[in-house]
């Protein structure tokens, strides 16, 4: 008998004495970052950054292959029995010597993942963990000119960048509404302090939001820069609109931690129906909610207690992906109307409630 073979069989008289559980049940007990197991992660520390946000380091299992600086990961935290998944990027190095990653977390109100991790996480716990992922990064061939433009939590993925290269010449505007709530604001001052970075910080409690008017004044040349922007989508839209205005849409990269969305009625051709909300069934669970036409099916279903999937919740991994079984939902990125059918999908990450309906959860 081969060595496969038996080897084989020793698993199966194993599958027979653990049973109902199997052998690798036990095996995640004791070595739940082994290569071969799904792959998680285990908390280490939990540093503050502001009043609102923590940087979290993370070990990850065997099976984690790297990232690329700008990327997020997609980390599932068990939040009062319930599984919960939501993506970060990652602000460490890619060649960080221990091998460990960082995500950077600002908790909004009533994000039950994002308070978790800031305020209640614990060194030790254990977190489901997805391989890395997204476009938000630099060229292979490093740009001579940079400008980040960058607000709020929007600025975590950029500080990946900066830790991870060696750029010559590199911008920041940053925005927030006091000093104290910049985050890596430190940090910053140092590569400042190194000649690495020039920083503009808008303080908007007192400065006011950021007119890009004002744009040419703070960084004269950005129009020759590649410029990578990250913050609120108001912000966002309102850069995408100032860089094909002064043709320069190229130079500009954007990453959303929302999708842009449509207003209500807008888009669809289908007026109130499109804006109107209903109540939302689901069908598995047996639970029922009303709902307005504006808030995502995902949020309504994790706000009733049903164990939503989910992922980026912007419409691009289609990790939230569930069975319309009756009604219509509407797009909140483009106003349009998906009527249920057989075999019809929805994203619940980026669809509301057009009238009644029922989804498979």
């Amino acid at each position: 008998m081969t060595s496969a073979a038996l080897r084989s069989r020793a698993w199966k008289l194993l599958e027979m004495v653990t049973t109902p559980l199997l052998p690798s049940d036990y095996l995640d007990l004791v070595s739940p970052l082994r290569a071969g197991a799904d792959l998680r992660g285990r908390i280490e520390a939990v540093h503050p950054e502001t009043g609102a946000a923590a940087t979290v380091v993370i070990r990850p299992g065997r099976g984690w292959r790297g990232h690329v600086a700008g990327q997020y990961v997609r980390i599932g935290v068990d939040v009062d029995g319930v599984r919960l998944w939501r993506s970060y990027s990652i602000t460490s190095p890619t060649n960080r010597r221990d091998g460990r990653i960082t995500v950077t977390v600002k908790a909004v109100p009533d994000g039950r993942v994002s308070n978790h991790l800031v305020h209640r996480a614990t060194p030790g716990t254990l977190v489901q963990l997805d391989q890395a992922t997204g476009d938000f990064v630099l060229p292979g061939a490093e740009p001579a000119k940079v400008l980040f433009l960058t607000a709020g939590s929007g600025i975590t993925p950029v500080m990946g960048m900066l830790r991870d290269t060696g750029l010559d010449d590199v911008v920041m505007v940053h925005c927030a509404p006091r000093p104290q709530d910049v985050i890596f604001r430190d940090e910053l001052h140092g590569l400042v302090a190194e000649g690495k970075l020039r920083l503009v910080e808008v303080h908007t409690d007192t400065d006011g939001r950021l007119d890009l008017a004002r744009l040419s004044g703070l960084v004269p040349d950005w129009a020759e820069r590649e410029t990578w922007a990250c913050g609120p989508g108001g912000l966002l839209d309102a850069v995408e609109e100032h860089w094909a205005e002064h043709g320069a849409p190229e130079r500009l990269h954007t990453e959303r931690f929302r999708p842009a969305t449509v207003l209500t009625g807008d888009g669809g051709g289908d007026g109130g129906r499109a804006g109107g909300g209903g109540t939302v069934r689901f069908s598995t669970t047996g639970k029922a909610v009303d709902a307005d036409g504006t808030t995502p099916l995902l949020d309504v279903g994790e706000e009733a207690g049903v164990l939503m999937p989910s992922g980026c919740r912007m419409g691009i991994c289609f990790g939230c992906v569930t069975p319309l079984t009756a009604g219509a939902v509407r797009d909140l990125r483009t106003g349009e109307i998906t009527e249920a059918a057989p075999g019809v999908l929805i994203q619940t990450c980026v669809s509301a409630a057009a009238g009644p309906c029922d989804i498979e959860r």
